[in-house]
Order: C-alpha cells, then structure tokens, then sequence
C-alpha cells in the first residue's frame, strides 16, 4: 500500500476560536486535524474501486430511465461504513516488508474518518455521469448511424480527464480561499461527522446519527409509493382535475407539460433530480431562482404565447421538440444525408425547423446567462481575483484556519495536471484525425473548445463555489461551433463535450478537492482517487451504454415504445434535439438571418447590461446588502435545465428551499446547524435505496405493476396540445 505521510517540517496548530467567513462553514466544518491517520490503505482501494464501479453501472442504467435516478455518492458514502468496520475486525493485520520503504499492511487499524472520505471521493467518479455517452446514444439510436467502438471511448475518457487540466490550473483561486465554499459539500461534511464523531445527544432529541438512520428508514418506506403504489404523488396537478377538458387550464395547471401552477410533488426524487437538494442551496442563491423561474414561467412564457410570438400556439406551450410549421412533429432523419450532413434539398422541400416558443426563450436566456456571469464576476469578484492572483505570485496571500492545516502535506506539482493536459490533447488530436468520418471535429475545433473551457473555468467556478448553481457552456459551445462548422452533427456534440463537459468536468474536481481540504486528506491521495475513479468510471460507464443498446429492444425510441416504457431517455432526447438545431441545422438557419429565432440573440446584450445595472445599484445604495445578493448569472439561468426539467420539479424544490434555507436557518438556527444536511443526506439514501429495491425486484426482472388510476399520470392530457386554429394533432381538440 501506498503511504502518503505529513510533511515533518510543519507543525499542525488548529485554531479553534478562529471565525470562518462562511457562516454555514463554521456550524459544520471541524478545525482540527490528525495527520497521522492512515489515509491509502488496502480498505481504500478494495471499497473506493468496487463503489466506483457499482454507482457507474447503476446511474448509466438508470440514465435511460423516463424518471432518471441518479445516485450520488452519499450511497457510497453510507453502505461502506459497515464493510469498512468489518474489514478492520476480520482482515489480517500482519505487517509486510517490515523494515523497508515498501512496508505495509492490509489493516493499518480501524476503520477511520480519512479512508471514508477517500473512499466516498473514488465513488464520486462513479456518481458523476460521463456525458460523453450522449453522442453514443444520439448516433446509434436517434440518428440511426453506426459509431465505432474506439473513437467512443476516446472522446468518453478525454472528455473526463481533461477536465483535471484545468482543475489544476484554477485551485489556487477556486479551493484555498475560505469564501469558495461550495455549499453542497456541507451535506457530506456533515454526515461524515455523525457518522464517526461520539455525537452527545441533547435531552429529549436524537443524536445526528440516530436522526440520519431513522430520516433513512421513514423515507425509504414513504417512497414505495410514489415510487410504485401511487405514482401520481410524483406531479399532483389539481388545476387539470378541476377542468378536465379545458386546453387552457391544464396548459397553466401541469406540472409536467406546462406551467405548473399549484403543481407540486411529494416524492424526494421530483424535487432533488434536476436542481439537487434544495436543502444545500444557501437561501439568497434559492430566492434568485425564485425570482427567475417566476419571471420566466409565469411572465414570459404566458404573454409570448398568448400573444403568439413566433406563432407559438401553432405549438405545445412546454416542449423540447422539433416541429414542421403545420404543427406536426419534425422527422430529422428525412433530411440526414448518407455522409451524415445536412440534405439542404430535403430541407429546402419539408421546411424550416420550429420551436416552441419556450424553448426559443430558454435558449435566449441561457445566452443572457453565460454574458452575465461574465460580467457579473468582473464587476463584483474582479478585484478578488487580482488580490488572489498578486498574493499567490508574491507568496502573501493570507490562508484561513483549514488552508493552515492543509500546509502539513505535500501539494500535488502543477506540472502532473500540464503532463495530462499534453497527454490528453495529443490523444485527442490524434482521434480526430484518424476517424475524421466518424467524429468530424477539425483539429482546429479540438484547441478552440480547450481555449473556451479555459477561458470559463473560473467564473463559472466562482459562481458554483459560492451558490451552488452552475451556469452551462452546453449552449455557447454549440452556437460557436454551429456557426464556424455548420451541418455536421457529430462534430458540434464532439465540440460541446470538449468545450463545456471539460470545464464542467474541473468544477467537479474543484468541489472535491474543496471536500478533501475540510476534511485535510493529503492532496497528493485526492490526486490519485480522483483519476484513477475518473478512468474506472469511463470504462463502465461505456460498457453499460454499449450493453444496454444492444438489450433493450426500441430503447429511447419513443414511437415504438409503449406509452407507459419506463425507457424513453428524456436527457438524451433534448440532447439529441440540441445537436439537429446547432450541428445538423445549424445556428444561422434557426437563429441567424437565414432563421426565424434572430432576435433570440439580443439575449446576449441584455445579459450583459443586467449585472451592470445591478453593480450600479449598489454602489449607490451601499448600504443596502441585499442589493449585492442579486445574482443575474443565477437570475437568467435560472430555467436552463428546462427541459429536461419541468415546472413541477421546480414548484417543489423551491418550497424546499425557503423552508429549509429561510425558516429554519433564521428562526431554528441550532436544529438546522445540527440536522439540516443530515436530512439531505437521509432523504437521498432512502430514496436511492427504495428506488433500486422495486426497480430490480418488481419492475426490471418480472415488470410487475398496478394499473390502477392512481398510477396513470398527472391527469393533464390536454396540457401539450396546440390552441392555434386549425392545426390538428391526435388527441386534441380542433380550434
């Protein structure tokens, strides 16, 4: 085993009564820490590999879900405690190579707080989705084309370890500093600490793991139903019930096809699948959500398709499609060449691709967002960053308590991240220029998507680490590329993936480093958990994507699928969607002059004069903090994961949120400071388990259900049809 041991010349002096800047940070982070506890040991690898491999294959089997389940590492996090405890008591402590550099042992001791955490960051590869499988599945099954085996795989691990590049470059800026906190790591801290802390627990009231274990076993019973028994809990929209055969009711009362006003859900999976916990969102980044999903769903989404803007009633109100003007639903491939490009005759004859009028506005707002986050962290982080920038080259830079202790080990050398930068970029250029027909990307596309996820590391980093909301370069990426490289679908996917999924990749890395520096793991052991989970998690996660295509008979096929398939891979589709209008279509025949969606584009100076407007406000009324905790990057991109997201999924988040991050953070500070991220931790672990122990015992392997009306949906059928006259669409009334 390997033993990676403090540096000799530090002394650990933990200052206890030193305040943090974060308030949520000193309730939940202890300022101390034991530099000598074993940290990788043969616990670590046994555990952290086969957790790895084990959340892989389950959340890419679950991805192609209808109700995607993603688990995160918190199911890790709570099964190894006991495998960990009884590895301690029955693994053999004998002591190997005695007296050499090589010693070690395969049961240094017991079971410590050190190997979990390392052990939870190998799961956290496997939790994280590798998004590369999307091009995978958008070409062999909505696009019907084949895709060979090795360029595949290439494009999944590149697309994963690039991201450590950039990780490297920008943890200086985005990890010691004390007011990057990255909010959601405080469930995990938090739940590490009850489960091996000797918690005292108050009179009259339960020990925080006492809490975690009966949140656990309360929630995993509740949700057999709406996981099985009663699954309308999942959307309960009763504004559709009130008037069922209303077109105009059910538009603004579904939870799943339109705006979702009074719509909620009472199921833990509706509410966390999109957003993640509510409970791990400070409560000014929730209320600029709030702010936002109400402007956009209940100001702009009514008056542009009431008004019919972009003849939006021609159209459902909530949808992620792709349509012909005639209302009916556009069938790509008539216009997919045999090169695979664009067939601009059979463009020319069927028509224009049409969007809902929602959709249009989402992308709008995802191009005010990226501007604004650009802004906005010029304006008011700016002068942070040059301080941090000028005290790192000058050595000044001042650390906080757990930046102290974290001095005690050796840092990992900036030039391990730059050797797979090289590597990975050679690896790179050397797929696209041997499989040139199948990922279609120019050489030039590879360095121009690198130079973007550069460019937006840190900002977006900034914006994640201090309100738990990442704004996405899915978009941009692809209207850059859309624009420079037209009618090649693979190419624009292969780009996005670079450019966005490489950064998105590096703040993923970032929030577990910064888990890593509260929990003082040695850097050097972070390091290599990290990458060898990242290229583990790779080879499963392709391998699971390649094995279910060739079992699941119509897989994300949704006019051969029967209505009730639990397999219609919602995620997938609107990445497929997003790939016709930016690579296969391109940009200039939607949004450009040769489309109908131009003024879409004035989004981009809206989002950027609007952080401009809010910087002035404050300089103005400097003593009004709340001005400050106006976050426009937030703001805009409050909706951008609709769709796949609905409104019902936010309806309930929100709730969630200012109960937990308004009520209970103001009136019940001490019962929030000891349970609340407890209670996220439990809620995800419940729900993770009951959802796995129906699926594979009632649904997967026998397909066992209840055909009962409790289990028909929300009730709104009416909710996706179009009001304009004339247009005719099965199962909707004719105007």
């Amino acid at each position: 085993m390997v033993h990676l041991t403090p540096n000799p010349e530090v002394d650990i002096i933990p200052i206890d009564d030193e305040p943090c800047a974060i308030k949520q940070v000193e309730l939940t982070v202890p300022k101390t820490d034991d530099p000598t506890m074993p940290v990788v040991t043969f616990r670590v690898w046994v555990l952290g590999l086969g957790s790895c491999m084990l959340l892989s294959f389950i959340n890419q089997f679950m991805w192609y879900r209808t109700n995607p389940l993603q688990l995160t590492s918190i199911s890790a996090q709570i099964a190894v405690v006991p495998l960990g405890h009884l590895m301690a008591r029955s693994v053999t402590s004998r002591v190997f190579l005695k007296g050499t550099r090589f010693e070690f042992s395969f049961n240094p001791g017991p079971f410590n707080l050190k190997e979990h955490v390392l052990i939870t960051i190998f799961a956290s590869s496997g939790a994280g989705s590798v998004y590369a499988t999307h091009i995978l599945t958008a070409v062999k099954l909505f696009y019907k084309k084949q895709f060979p085996f090795f360029p595949a795989l290439i494009v999944m691990i590149t697309s994963q370890l690039l991201g450590f590049s950039w990780a490297g470059i920008f943890r200086k800026y985005l990890v010691e500093p004390a007011e990057m906190w990255w909010p959601s790591n405080m469930v995990q801290v938090s739940l590490f600490r009850a489960l091996h802390e000797k918690d005292k627990r108050p009179r009259y009231s339960l020990s925080r793991f006492q809490f975690f274990i009966v949140v656990l076993v309360c929630v995993a019973a509740y949700e057999l139903y709406p996981t099985y028994l009663f699954t309308t809990l999942t959307t309960i929209s009763w504004l559709c019930w009130a008037a069922p055969k209303t077109v105009t009711w059910q538009q603004v009362g579904s939870g799943m096809q339109g705006l979702g006003l009074g719509s909620f859900a009472v199921d833990w999976t509706a509410i966390s699948s999109y957003l993640g916990s509510p409970l791990a969102s400070p409560w000014f980044a929730t209320a600029n959500v709030l702010a936002g999903f109400i402007i956009v769903m209940y100001v702009v989404t009514p008056l542009t398709y009431w008004t019919n803007v972009y003849n939006a009633k021609t159209f459902p109100i909530y949808s992620s499609s792709l349509f012909i003007s005639n209302g009916s639903t556009y069938d790509i491939n008539d216009v997919v060449n045999s090169n695979f490009q664009l067939d601009k005759q059979a463009y020319a004859q069927i028509g224009p691709i049409n969007l809902s009028t929602f959709f249009a506005m989402t992308y709008g707002l995802t191009f005010a967002g990226l501007a604004a986050t650009v802004v906005h962290v010029a304006l008011f982080h700016g002068r942070d960053i040059w301080n941090l920038a000028k005290g790192a080259f000058m050595g000044t830079t001042k650390a906080d308590v757990h930046s102290r202790l974290m001095k005690a080990y050796k840092q990992v050398p900036s030039w391990w991240f730059y050797l797979i930068l090289v590597l990975n970029v050679a690896l790179i250029l050397f797929a696209v220029e041997h499989y040139k027909e199948a990922l279609q990307l120019p050489w030039w596309g590879v360095l121009f998507a690198c130079g973007i996820a550069v460019f937006f590391t840190l900002p977006i980093g900034i914006i994640q680490a201090t309100t738990n909301q990442q704004p996405g370069l899915n978009v941009i990426t692809e209207y850059i590329i859309g624009y420079i490289y037209p009618g090649r679908p693979v190419a624009n996917m292969c780009f996005k993936v670079y450019g966005y999924i490489s950064m998105s990749q590096a703040l993923f890395l970032l929030q577990d480093f910064k888990l890593g520096h509260y929990m003082k793991i040695p850097p050097r052991a972070m390091f290599m958990a990290q990458l060898v989970g990242a290229v583990v998690s790779v080879a499963v996660y392709t391998g699971t994507a390649w094995w279910l295509m060739g079992s699941i008979h119509d897989l994300c096929d949704t006019a051969l699928l029967p209505a009730n398939s639990q397999w219609k891979c919602p995620q997938d589709k609107v990445f497929f969607d997003a790939s016709v209008i930016w690579g296969l279509v391109g940009p200039r025949r939607i949004f450009g002059d040769l489309g109908e969606y131009s003024k879409v584009n004035l989004f981009f100076i809206a989002g950027a004069i609007l952080p401009v407007l809010v910087w002035i406000a404050h300089c103005v009324f400097p003593k009004q903090s709340w001005i400050k905790l106006i976050n426009m990057p937030v703001l805009l991109g409050a909706t951008a994961m609709m769709p796949p997201a609905s409104a019902v999924n936010f309806t309930s988040w929100l709730a969630m949120g200012f109960l937990s991050g308004f009520v209970a953070f103001l009136y019940r500070l001490k019962s929030w400071a000891r349970y609340n991220y407890i209670l996220s931790g439990g809620l995800d672990a419940g729900t993770a388990f009951l959802t796995l122990l129906v699926f594979f015992s009632l649904q997967y392997v026998n397909n066992i259900g209840l055909d009962w009306s409790g289990n028909t949906g929300e009730g709104c059928p009416l909710a996706a049809c179009p009001t304009a006259k004339g247009i005719v669409v099965d199962g909707c009334p004719v105007f």
